[in-house]
């Protein structure tokens, strides 16, 4: 059966957290891997943020261990020993589901590195499975390709995703759109889902949703805008702010909108880095922001304002954002949240 007709349904990211994972880079994968002292310091920064609010657990390739836990020393941080070929957990990882009466489980997506662009990917795709084993956490297979990165939920019925990523022919080209929406609802416990168009310009995820718009609570959701007219970016989030406009959720509540300002462009090798404040990750009692300096000291300050005054019981935790962004991804697409269930 599906999670759905158990009454299962995914929590949203805001709720209690029993802990969170994280996959450790691994060198050999990398983009560049000769950065990759730079790029584990970035991992060791936002994983003590974390920790500083709730339990971490860390995959681990096996032959890392030792590397490993004398970089991170934090007592409620664990390392687990699970190959894998890449660091995204958000995208490989489980996607924890619950059922309102003290269960949780796990959804199994299919993982092909974001539409075949990086191979080989066949550890990342057996990491969810060997979570929830090792958890003992119920497991739920699903026929389709996605990563968490491409969904969010109110937590209340509504799932926001984008069509570039989740409808993109490289991750289910044997599936119809209306094939694909039942699944994610059967298989997130959803009612609806709220399409915006496109992703940030740059993002080799084609257009994963973490980095556009976000749910901030029920009937409110956060999106990343640009001014600049001259700028890719201008025409996406204006499309995608005219969506959420117009778009009403699954209690058919019309959304209130929260602007943050996207960073000044930065390229890197001649492409341009997917720079977004919307790739925040919440934690109990905070938020992990990145930000990314230089030329973005104004809009660090604006973005950091804004969640302060939206969540004012939240401590805002910022990290360095730059540190592992060539890779392609920041904090919240590199973990995963497990929900606490009473």
């Amino acid at each position: 059966m599906y999670p759905k007709a158990l009454n299962y349904s995914m929590p949203p990211e805001w709720g209690a957290h029993e802990r969170t994972f994280i996959s450790w880079p691994v060198q050999s994968s990398m983009c560049y891997p000769d950065n990759y002292e730079s790029v584990f310091a970035g991992y060791a920064e936002i994983i003590k943020a974390i920790a500083e609010f709730e339990p971490v657990t860390v995959v681990v390739n096996p032959d890392d261990l030792d590397a490993v836990r004398s970089l991170i020393t934090e007592d409620n941080v664990t390392l687990l020993p699970i190959e894998h070929n890449d660091a995204w957990l958000r995208d490989n990882g489980p996607t924890f589901v619950a059922d309102g009466n003290g269960k949780i489980a796990g959804v199994n997506w299919k993982f092909n590195a974001w539409g075949g662009k990086y191979t080989p990917w066949d550890l990342d795709d057996g990491v969810a499975p060997q979570i929830l084993d090792k958890y003992k956490v119920e497991r739920f297979d699903a026929p389709l390709v996605m990563e968490g990165g491409s969904i969010h939920t109110d937590g209340e019925g509504t799932i926001l995703s984008t069509e570039e990523c989740l409808l993109n022919p490289n991750r289910n080209p044997h599936l119809s759109r209306e094939e694909i929406e039942e699944n994610v609802r059967n298989f997130t416990g959803s009612e609806s889902i709220i399409w915006l168009k496109r992703g940030l310009s740059g993002d080799e995820t084609d257009g994963h949703v973490d980095n556009v718009a976000c749910f901030a609570a029920p009937g409110k959701v956060i999106i990343q805008v640009c001014d600049d007219p001259s700028d890719e970016n201008y025409e996406i989030t204006q499309e995608n702010l005219s969506i959420l406009e117009q778009a009403t959720d699954a209690k058919g509540r019309k959304l209130d909108i929260i602007k943050i300002q996207q960073p000044p462009r930065v390229n890197h090798d001649g492409s341009r880095l997917t720079l977004s404040y919307l790739n925040f990750y919440f934690v109990n009692g905070g938020i992990i922001l990145p930000v990314f300096g230089g030329t973005a000291a104004e809009t660090d300050k604006m973005a950091e304002r804004t969640l302060a005054e939206l969540y004012p019981d939240r401590k805002i935790r910022i990290v360095n954002g730059m540190a592992v962004i060539t890779e392609g991804g920041n904090v919240h697409c590199t973990t995963q949240q497990m929900p606490f269930v009473k």
